[in-house]
């Protein structure tokens, strides 16, 4: 599986053209490679999945500032925090959501094997018996991949590995391969490389320090540079290099940005789980050709279109990565660049998946990944896609059907002139008003621009003057204020 391309440039050190070509053939490969995924469900509040993923940060972290490789782990697991949110979605949806992971990253499922236990092994995640069980598994199966839907602790993967004769992946890196796979632009490339590499550091093995001649004192006067110091050494060369490259991403981004607010377009971001229509729910608004998928992750990189409103109002309708239960933070932290768009945004449009059974666990990880970035209180609408998908007959639950939410269908079209009128409505920058107007014939341009960029109410004509009543944006109603009929008999006033 293609897990580890940053790692395998550095390694290698093949051309950019070899690697490309490398990776090509080994998700070529992938896609007839057969997976046994194994989920785990710890029955103690304090190591539910959301904890797991946080503690496998915490002991990476603690393995990057150099506290040793080969730390045991047990108390990095047992002082985890326990004031963690307890929300998180039930083991059915979360397994079904892991499968569709698997499947999305073009693994064949050849078994699923589930284990219930009260914490997490600190050697292995799942304790001896178990792992018998995977390694039995894999033998019957001729599976080429282990997946676990649970992040492994540096020291969990090696114990793991020895013991199986395939390749052993853990979620976060299942998630990164899944965006290494859709990534289409140089700078998605760029951020998904760059939480690959942040995601290996920690993990790479060796003798590391004890063979080192950096270190000082009995036992650390090694030969020299070993092979896990120069991996260490390129990778932090590569990341450092990935940095400058995203920073200048971020320059032309800013760039391009303050050229759009000269003029005065509100942005309107669509956030939301994977998988829940924002692509489809994209191209029905604007017409665009984003490529809508059921796969998860299917869009990487931000897509910008012009919306028009039905105040004749333009705005810019940003399309965004998706987001998901224990997203990995290196992820959340590559694709800020990319995620700019969501902070810059004047309103969000939540999008849902109404004919989910996990509506509002889905909605709680949405919001949980909106805090991190500091966007939580900005102007939201709640809108519950694919309504087609629900039951003949059936209707929303009354939680949800709630001001501030529309539910529309993206695929059918439903609602979407609903949702366009609550758009508008929630807009505060550059906010409607009503003005009149006195234009002669001869300004023909003028007469155009209004009726093209405002909503006429009325309009009669005397003499060679057009008088116009207009509902439109402040900025063009302002542009054009020398011909307000207000405006006009002000100066009369002055002249008088």
């Amino acid at each position: 599986m293609s897990i580890k391309p940053a790692k395998t440039a550095f390694k290698t050190g093949k051309s950019r053209e070899a690697v490309e070509q490398d990776l090509l053939r080994s998700r070529q490969r992938t896609s007839r490679e057969s997976a046994v995924l194994v989920a785990v469900e710890f029955t103690s509040d304090r190591f539910r999945p959301s904890s797991v993923a946080q503690q496998a940060r915490a002991a990476a972290a603690i393995a990057e500032r150099g506290t040793g490789e080969d730390a045991p782990d047990v108390e990095v697991l047992a002082g985890a925090p326990a004031d963690l949110d307890p929300v998180d979605l039930d083991f059915d949806a979360s397994l079904a959501e892991f499968q569709e992971l698997a499947r999305s990253a073009g693994a064949t499922i050849a078994a699923v094997l589930i284990q219930r236990r009260g914490r997490p092994d600190p050697a292995t995640l799942v304790g001896g018996g178990k792992l018998d069980e995977i390694v039995a598994t894999v033998a019957s199966t001729g599976a080429s991949l282990v997946l676990f839907d649970h992040d492994l602790t540096p020291s969990q993967a090696r114990n793991v590995e020895a013991r199986l004769p395939c390749t052993v992946i853990d979620r976060t890196q299942l998630i990164l391969d899944i965006f290494a796979r859709h990534a289409r632009t140089r700078e998605g490339q760029l951020q998904v490389e760059l939480a690959q590499l942040e995601y290996q550091l920690p993990r790479l093995g060796g003798r590391g320090k004890t063979m080192s001649q950096t270190g000082g004192g009995i036992g650390t006067r090694g030969p020299g540079e070993t092979q896990l110091e120069t991996d260490r050494r390129k990778i932090n060369t590569r990341l450092d290099r990935i940095k400058q490259q995203l920073e200048a991403v971020r320059r032309i981004r800013r760039q391009q940005r303050g050229r759009r607010e000269a003029v005065p377009v509100p942005t309107v971001a669509l956030v939301g789980y994977t998988n829940a229509g924002k692509s489809t729910l994209f191209n029905s608004l604007t017409g665009g050709e984003v490529l809508a998928s059921e796969r998860m992750f299917a869009t990487l990189d931000p897509k910008l279109r012009q919306l028009s409103l039905p105040s004749r109002r333009k705005v810019l309708l940003s399309d965004t990565v998706g987001f998901i239960r224990n997203l990995p933070h290196a992820l959340v932290t590559s694709f800020r660049a990319t995620l700019e768009e969501v902070e810059r945004a004047e309103l969000l449009l939540h999008v849902r998946d109404a004919a989910s059974p996990t509506l509002d666990e889905q909605r709680t990880q949405v919001e949980a990944v909106l805090t991190e970035l500091g966007v939580k209180e900005k102007s939201t609408l709640q809108v519950l896609n694919k309504i087609d998908l629900l039951p003949a007959g059936a209707a929303l639950e009354p939680g949800v059907q709630r001001p501030g939410t529309i539910a529309v269908s993206a695929l059918r079209g439903a609602g979407l002139d609903d949702l366009l009128h609550a758009i508008d409505a929630a807009l505060t920058a550059d906010p409607l008003e009503t003005a009149e107007f006195r234009i002669p014939q001869a300004e023909g341009r003028v007469i155009a621009a209004l009726e093209r960029g405002a909503t006429i109410t009325g309009q009669r004509f005397e003499g060679n003057l057009v008088y116009l009543n207009a509902v439109g944006p402040r900025s063009l109603l302002e542009r054009y204020g020398r011909y307000q009929h207000r405006h006009l008999a002000a100066a009369q006033e002055v002249g008088n």
